[in-house]
């Protein structure tokens, strides 16, 4: 049965959906030299939750409390990297609804941190499962207590990629006056490659949505998948696909360092990686409007960034 939601619930989410999305879509002038092409990165850290992750986190949250699977006492329970997890603790302690994320060891310190100090529960799991293996978890800790958790399981769940469909898309859409040529951007859980992807070729199908993976099992890329090594997401649209193309974690690294010098924007690994990329389809083209997604900046990641811009 349905739950009926309280009007100050109602209120909390109508108050917290303005300052989700309608981040700014960012023009990356002096990386791309080629007269013909426009370069733009939408800077996704400037909203609540601090990442991309805050769009998915907020419909997966709003869907189960209006569907009545997350109510009462109940407490979000998923797998994450690290920015889906902060996003889920962010939302979950403006409307108080208690989170436990499970989390690979090996996440970076920060994001530890920051986590605790939004009140999140963390259940560590090995810096060598990845993601997959905190999924498993997760998955264990719901069977094992189903009145306790809602299990929100962002790799499956449709709340995730739609979120990016009715939102990121259209805003890129409008930000670019319909005229992007190129989506680029990397594979972690998948939603907003496909979201994204799947709504813009629906406004435009001569628009190519280019997929990044890292060109290895072993990379620094935290959140994205090596999809040859790891666990499939369920939401995976391939068929939104037109390539792959695979980014070396040290390039990613170039890239931070070499757009703090020329743009002035700090970025994560992560970032870097969309960049470098954006970057490839870029060199192959003479003319086109091609748009990226830097998912965070570079606050979570103080050591590795420590590292490469001294």
């Amino acid at each position: 049965m349905r739950l009926r939601m309280s009007d100050e619930l109602k209120e909390k989410l109508r108050g917290l959906s303005a300052f989700i999305g309608n981040t700014p879509l960012f023009p990356l002038k002096n990386i791309v030299r080629n007269a013909g092409i426009s370069l733009y990165a939408k800077l996704e850290w400037q909203q609540f939750g601090g990442s991309v992750k805050a769009r998915s986190a907020f419909n997966i949250i709003k869907n189960a409390i209006e569907a009545g699977h997350l109510h009462g006492d109940k407490v979000l329970l998923d797998a994450s990297s690290g920015n889906t997890a902060i996003a889920y603790a962010s939302i979950g302690s403006t409307l108080n609804i208690p989170v436990t994320i499970c989390l690979p060891a090996n996440a970076s310190e920060e994001r530890k941190r920051i986590l605790k100090g939004l009140g999140a529960e963390i259940v560590f799991t090995s810096a060598f499962g990845s993601t997959d293996e905190a999924q498993e978890r997760a998955q264990q800790l719901f069977e094992q207590e189903p009145n306790t958790y809602f299990y929100a399981d962002q790799y499956n769940n449709e709340s995730n990629w739609k979120a990016h469909y009715h939102y990121t898309a259209e805003e890129i859409w409008a930000e670019t006056n319909g005229k992007v040529t190129h989506f680029v951007t990397g594979l972690g859980t998948t939603g907003s490659f496909g979201g994204i992807s799947k709504r813009l070729k629906e406004l435009n199908p001569s628009i190519r949505t280019i997929a990044l993976q890292p060109d290895s099992a072993m990379h620094i890329l935290e959140g994205w998948k090596h999809l040859e090594t790891a666990k499939k997401p369920g939401i995976l649209q391939e068929a939104a696909i037109d390539e792959t193309i695979e980014i070396n974690s040290y390039d990613a690294l170039e890239a931070v360092k070499e757009v703090a010098t020329t743009e002035g924007l700090l970025i994560s690994p992560s970032s870097g990686a969309n960049l470098v990329g954006a970057i490839k389809v870029s060199e192959k083209l003479s003319a086109g409007k091609v748009v990226t997604l830097f998912p965070d900046n570079a606050e979570k990641y103080s050591e590795i960034l420590k590292s490469i811009l001294e």
